[in-house]
């Protein structure tokens, strides 16, 4: 009897918690796009001025100009049920305290809020100034994050691929790519473009492979001649003599980052055929991984034409940020 009253009490109690959890409705918006809750007078001078500014940066290595960053702006009296329930949302504001908050699915899940402050304009203006790498990182890292969850749950079995077992790592990969070449030291995957423009022709690739460490390959400079080298060896074109070459009329930009804890140096630029037409847009993160001698090269490139690429070129960076090495 003592047995039946304690399942009983604990069926009780576990009724009452589930009825009391609040279920978040689904986030909405599109990716790298930011909802900015500020009041007219504060969108249409200086703060708004910063925020149009530093969102609205022009993207490196696209051929079209695009945008960091899309905003919609909607003053605090809009910002209602359905607006809440944007993924990405920062909150400006005059108050008497001065707060920079960053908060999670406070409204719908998943959903990045980033709340700030001041007591004027002036200081308002300073702090924007103060967080704003910070703040264009956390949303471009959460939009990541939801991507990365969607083609997790359509991804293939990675472990068919003879490069990643013989490199020893893993990569969330969606069953839309497919195999060009895998050679075990060098894989290329594609995915054929079904919507747009560049419907039929256009196509997102993926470039997996290593090389040695030494001085060359630990030195920035040389991002760009050992990928050319990857190009001509891997990469043809339609005809004798073409192959994938790294634009010369656009310079690149590499910057130092880390991934899984390595240094690793990130390039964006544009990729061209050699003595051929096609071109577009490159994103190559090369990862000095010490502990196995190697410097590890996951590439993403599109080709996309007569469309913008900035959608494109972030679901080839979530795709190489979900790279692990076992």
């Amino acid at each position: 009897m003592k047995k039946s009253i304690t399942v009983l009490f604990l069926s009780y109690v576990l009724i009452s918690c589930m009825d009391n959890t609040v279920v978040l409705p689904r986030s909405v918006g599109a990716f790298n796009k930011v909802t900015v809750v500020a009041k007219g007078s504060l969108w249409a001078g200086d703060v708004g001025d910063q925020i149009r500014n530093s969102f609205g940066e022009l993207m490196v290595g696209l051929p079209q100009p695009e945008k960091t960053l899309s905003i919609g702006h909607v003053a605090p009296n809009g910002f209602t049920s359905m607006m809440r329930s944007n993924r990405n949302v920062l909150v400006i504001e005059l108050s008497d305290k001065a707060s920079y908050v960053k908060t999670t699915n406070k409204y719908a899940n998943p959903q990045t809020l980033i709340y700030l402050s001041a007591k004027d304009k002036m200081s308002l203006l300073s702090s924007l100034q103060k967080h704003m790498s910070e703040i264009i990182q956390a949303f471009k890292e959460s939009d990541i994050k939801v991507l990365q969850r969607s083609f997790y749950n359509k991804r293939v079995n990675d472990s068919m691929y003879k490069t990643l077992k013989k490199l020893n790592i893993s990569l969330t990969i969606p069953k839309e790519f497919k195999t060009v070449d895998d050679t075990g030291d060098f894989l290329w995957l594609r995915q054929h473009l079904k919507s747009g423009i560049a419907r039929g022709a256009g196509n997102n690739n993926i470039l997996v492979y290593s090389l040695p460490l030494n001085d060359q390959t630990m030195s920035s400079n040389n991002i760009i001649s050992m990928r050319d080298q990857i190009g001509e060896k891997y990469i043809p074109g339609s005809k004798q003599g073409m192959y994938m070459i790294t634009e010369a009329a656009y310079t690149p930009r590499t910057i130092k980052t880390e991934i899984l804890g390595n240094d690793a140096f990130e390039t964006r630029g544009k990729w061209e055929v050699k003595n051929d037409f096609m071109a577009g847009p490159f994103l190559n993160y090369a990862i000095i991984d010490k502990k196995n001698n190697r410097l590890l090269v996951v590439e993403g490139f599109t080709y996309a034409p007569s469309v913008n690429k900035r959608e494109f070129l972030f679901e080839l960076e979530a795709i190489a940020k979900s790279l692990k090495i076992n």
